[in-house]
C-alpha cells in the first residue's frame, strides 16, 4: 500500500484538496483494503459493493459520512488507479436536505449575555455577528480586525478561500475589552500552549455551557449562530447577494436556504382559516 499510498497522496496535493480530506480519504483506502486483506489494486465492482453495504449496514454510517467514505474511495479508482469503470455504476445516495436550527433575536441575546468569562463572551459574540464557522473564529489573528473600514478578514476559509466579513460596533467594544485584559499577540483567542490558537472543542463547550445557561432547548450547536446571522440579515432586508459574499457561499443556491427559515416572506401570509367568515 505505500506506494499506492504516495500515488494517491500526490494526487490529492495536485488536485488542491484540503489536508482534512486527504487524510480522510487515505484512511478509508486503508480502512478498505484491510477489510478484504488485499492492495485496492487486486479489488473490483463486486468487492467494492460488498464494503459499501458493510458501511451502510453493519457500521450503519450516517449518510453524510457515508458519501465522504465513498467518495474518497472513488477518488482511487478513477484517478489513482485509473479504473473509472469500477465506480461508474455505482451511485451515492442523495443527501437528506434539512432546514438549519435558527435562533430568534432573544434567544441570541440572552445566549451571549450569560457568559461570565469575557473571552467566552468575545469568542460566540463576533461568531454570530460575522457570521462565522467556528473553525474561521479559532484562526482569527489580531489583524484580521478591521476597525477602521470596520471588516473582519477571514483568512483560508472553507474551500481555501478568503473573504471579509462585517465587523459590528457591538462586538468591536467587545474585542476592546477583552484586548485590554488578555493582550493577545498573534492569535485573537489564544490556546493553552503558548502560540497556540484555541481549538475548535473548547468553542463547541463554550457553547453548550452558554446555552444551558440561556435555557434554549432548540438542538443548537455553535454552527446555528451562523446560521442565525444569515437568517437575521435577510429578515432585516438584506439582499441575498450580498449574505452570500458575507458567508462565502460559492453558489447562490446554498444561500438561499436562509428564505425557507426567514419570517420576512411569511409575515404577509394570512392562514386560510382566519379568513373564514364568522357567520359560516
Amino acid at each position: 500500500m505505500s506506494t499506492l499510498r504516495e500515488q494517491m497522496l500526490a494526487e490529492l496535493q495536485l488536485r488542491g484538496l484540503t489536508p482534512k480530506t486527504q487524510k480522510i480519504y487515505l484512511r478509508e483506502v486503508s480502512n478498505y483494503a484491510k477489510h478484504f486483506n488485499k492492495s485496492p489494486e487486486q479489488l473490483g465492482e463486486k468487492e467494492l459493493k460488498e464494503y459499501l453495504l458493510y458501511l451502510l449496514n453493519k457500521r450503519k454510517l450516517s449518510r453524510g459520512t457515508y458519501r465522504f467514505y465513498y467518495q474518497g474511495l472513488k477518488f482511487l479508482y478513477k484517478h489513482t488507479l485509473k479504473r473509472e469503470e469500477v465506480v461508474e455504476k455505482i451511485r451515492c445516495p442523495r443527501g437528506k436536505k434539512k432546514l438549519p436550527v435558527v435562533l430568534d433575536l432573544a434567544e441570541v441575546k440572552t445566549l451571549l449575555s450569560v457568559m461570565e468569562k469575557l473571552k467566552h463572551r468575545a469568542i460566540l459574540t463576533i461568531t454570530y455577528s460575522a457570521g462565522l464557522r467556528i473553525s474561521e473564529t479559532a484562526h482569527l489573528k489580531v489583524s484580521d480586525i478591521d476597525s477602521k473600514r470596520m471588516m473582519v478578514r477571514v483568512q483560508q476559509g472553507k474551500g481555501g478561500k478568503d473573504r471579509y466579513t462585517i465587523l459590528s460596533k457591538t462586538v468591536l467594544e467587545c474585542l476592546r475589552q477583552y484586548w485590554r485584559q488578555y493582550r493577545p499577540k498573534d492569535w485573537l483567542f489564544e490556546g493553552q500552549k503558548e502560540g497556540t490558537h484555541v481549538c475548535l472543542s473548547s468553542i463547541r463547550q463554550i457553547f453548550v455551557e452558554a446555552k444551558e445557561r440561556a435555557g434554549i432547548t432548540k438542538p443548537a450547536s455553535p454552527h446555528t449562530l451562523r446560521h442565525s446571522f444569515a437568517t437575521h440579515l435577510i429578515e432585516a432586508g438584506t439582499s441575498l447577494h450580498h449574505v452570500q459574499l458575507l458567508l462565502g457561499h460559492r453558489s447562490p443556491t446554498t444561500t438561499t436556504v436562509y428564505l425557507h427559515v426567514s419570517k420576512m416572506n411569511l409575515a404577509q401570509v394570512t392562514s386560510p382559516l382566519d379568513s373564514i367568515p364568522e357567520e359560516l
